[in-house]
């Protein structure tokens, strides 16, 4: 079993954070969307690794290799964006007969991943949703086989969106779909979607059953992004032995995580904040927010706000949205 994971992607909805790091990179509960998806396949004993990168690819590359040093692991540069059909194709000579476990990697779910890798037959993740139509769909029967899946459509027949991880145990069938469809017209959007591929695998009687997620965060966009924070912070509260740090004539109310080196003083902190190394608060007060390391906030008062790294903020109350490197100052 391989994990494919496409972290390829601009991330255009998390500007202005994602011009400076990709997306998969950006902070969360104190460690990154990417490593909060690798630690948990980690855990389920997946220990191959296919990464398809290519919007600012070298920190991609470079971060797993110093995070996760003896991995095993290849990196498949996708240098169009042509959509998650093409990505995946790429992927073709590193995968070769294997079984794979594909997980976008924007996507963090919460699901029986044992049960899924343990499973006879390929299978879909899918959530229900309140409108599917910005989502890929899956129609479904009563025993979870998969019937039919269609990317965005205009009348949906199902309210089953598919969250971005599959498990294909007919890889070769996979790869000869996907090289027939990128030998056609590409979709309306001028990409090859993944989901055309799955579709022919099904017409040809290949069996997919579905698989329903408990929790679902597309983290493409900042409001996602916080919720997952707080989701993960909350869970990370619970586990045995988990402390808050203390800091001088300052309230911390849990769930946070502090990283190491940071100077806090005369702040309330929490709840539902992640604040990376190197920080100094002063004179502030901040909840449900992200903020970056070597960052630097006096006199502000935040909420629903990421603030990047080495960001400067003196002096204002507001829900902020402030990528690397900003200096602001209001008072």
């Amino acid at each position: 079993m391989k994990a494919i994971i496409p972290v390829a992607g601009a991330g255009t909805k998390l500007r202005p954070h994602t011009y400076t790091q990709p997306k998969a990179l950006m902070p969360m509960a104190g460690k990154t969307i990417l490593s909060v998806i690798v630690d948990a396949l980690l855990d389920k004993g997946i220990d191959e690794y296919i990464f398809i990168i290519g919007y600012l690819g070298d920190k991609i590359q470079d971060y797993v290799l110093r995070t996760y040093p003896g991995l095993r692991c290849t990196f498949v540069t996708q240098n169009d964006r042509r959509g998650t059909g093409h990505a995946i194709w790429l992927t073709r000579d590193a995968v070769k007969n294997d079984e794979v476990l594909i997980v976008f990697g924007d996507t963090i779910c919460d699901f029986d991943i044992d049960t899924v890798l343990q499973s006879e037959t390929s299978q879909i993740g899918i959530r229900r949703v309140d409108d599917p139509r910005s989502f890929g769909v899956a129609e479904v029967d009563e025993t979870n086989r998969v019937l039919k899946v269609v990317e965005k459509p205009l009348i949906p027949k199902s309210n089953m969106a598919m969250v971005g991880v599959y498990k294909i145990k007919e890889t070769n069938a996979l790869f000869s779909a996907l090289d027939a469809y990128l030998h056609n017209r590409a979709d309306a959007d001028g990409e090859y979607h993944l989901t055309h591929a799955l579709q022919h695998m099904i017409e040809q009687g290949i069996v997919f059953k579905a698989f329903k997620v408990n929790n679902w965060f597309d983290c493409g966009k900042k409001e996602t992004l916080l919720e997952t924070n707080a989701t993960l912070l909350k869970t990370m509260s619970e586990q045995p032995g988990y402390t808050v740090p203390e800091f001088p004539d300052t309230v911390i109310i849990p769930p946070v995580n502090i990283a190491s080196g940071c100077k806090i003083a005369h702040s309330i902190i929490g709840p539902s904040v992640s604040i990376g190394e190197n920080t100094t608060i002063r004179s502030s007060i901040i909840r449900n927010s992200i903020i970056g390391s070597f960052a630097e906030l006096d006199e502000v008062v935040l909420k629903s706000s990421i603030i990047g790294s080495d960001a400067y903020v003196h002096g204002m109350s507001q829900s902020l949205n402030i990528g690397d490197n900003t200096d602001i100052d209001l008072g």
